[in-house]
């Protein structure tokens, strides 16, 4: 029959009482749906899967001073969370601008704040590295406030096809962009030892980063293949087998965690984009205009502190922050991922 109805689809069931699987946890996945059951996870000091918590957004607020008329810059996008915020600043006068590397998340965002009513009259989203602050400039002309917040949203951490975490298997790939470049799999096949242990170090403080990098290096050179998060996660947990039982499983953990981060910054040439928005960043702001920089590893603060303090000795910035500031012992305990956060601030003479 043509006009025959269709079969109701039932949903696929995971094993157990709750689901474990990223794609399997369809109420976390469909927040507005299911706002009861996203706002329990919230409540356990967790992020619903394909969500971000934003980190600091009433410091952030205080420091940038939004006004109605006034134009900004969300210089990384995400899942929108400060954008939106910083959009209820503007109170409908005035613009937004925001930027984003990532081709999967960033039509998602775009419609998610379509749906709150932010369209193209008040916020223009481009997809571009924040680098191209100044052809942003180009656009907005000068501009009155900038947030760059530095750290990886939860959603690319928690679907395992992106390759971010090693806490589920998948492709080693970590590109903020899976469109360009190469990724960490195809990095570790042609990395020397002595590049990967100075990475390692760089990028991540790795106090085992010899002992790792050796071990990479070795399980290449016998034609093991590292193209999954589980396999390079078992190479540093044998890597590790010298430390003592007791304190392996914590020590295996925290040194995943560096080297994940470390092929990430690598593969995305983190510092060297940081770096050259903070040279451009001077000239794409108004007078008095404020920008506030979340960071989340020692690197990236230590690049933005020496930048605000040069511009600051040359007169360019006005006042920067004396130290960092760090999220309330409330904030780190309701949400576990701002705890390594600084923030930084400058204002432009």
């Amino acid at each position: 029959m043509d006009n025959q109805e269709q079969k109701h689809q039932r949903r696929i069931r995971y094993k157990g009482t709750h689901p474990k699987a990223f794609n399997e946890k369809y109420k976390e996945l469909q927040p507005e749906l299911y706002a009861d059951a996203v706002a329990k996870v919230i409540q356990k000091g967790n992020t619903p899967a394909g969500m971000h918590r934003s980190i600091c957004v009433k410091e952030i607020l205080d420091i940038l001073q939004i006004k109605p008329g006034q134009t900004g810059l969300d210089a990384t996008l995400g899942y929108g969370g400060h954008t939106l915020e910083m959009l209820k600043c503007l109170n409908s006068k005035g613009h937004l601008y925001a930027t984003d590397v990532d081709s999967v998340e960033l039509p998602r965002t775009k419609e998610r704040l379509e749906r709150f009513g932010y369209g193209p009259e008040i916020l223009t989203i481009r997809q571009t590295n924040f680098s191209n602050i100044d052809q942003i400039a180009l656009e907005s002309g000068p501009l009155d406030f900038i947030l760059a917040d530095l750290g990886v949203s939860s959603m690319q951490i928690d679907n395992p096809e992106r390759g971010f975490s090693f806490k589920t298997d998948g492709p080693l790939d970590l590109r903020l962009n899976p469109s360009k470049g190469i990724s960490a799999a195809e990095r570790l096949k042609t990395i020397s030892q002595d590049e990967l242990n100075g990475m390692l170090l760089e990028n991540a403080d790795e106090p085992y980063s010899a002992e790792i990098s050796r071990a990479i290096i070795y399980a290449i050179k016998k034609g093991t293949t590292i193209t999954t998060t589980r396999e390079l996660k078992q190479i540093i947990n044998d890597a590790l087998n010298f430390i003592p039982e007791k304190e392996r499983s914590e020590a295996v953990k925290k040194s995943c965690q560096r080297c994940f981060q470390a092929l990430r910054i690598d593969v995305n040439n983190e510092l060297e984009v940081l770096y050259e928005f903070l040279e451009k960043l001077p000239a794409a702001m108004a007078e008095s205009g404020r920008v506030a920089i979340l960071t989340f590893h020692s690197g990236e603060d230590r690049l933005v502190k020496k930048s605000f303090q040069r511009f600051y000795r040359d007169g360019i910035y006005r006042e920067i922050a004396p130290e960092a500031i760090r999220p309330s012992k409330e904030e780190c305990i309701s949400n576990s991922r701002a705890k390594c956060a600084k923030l930084r601030w400058a204002i432009k003479a």
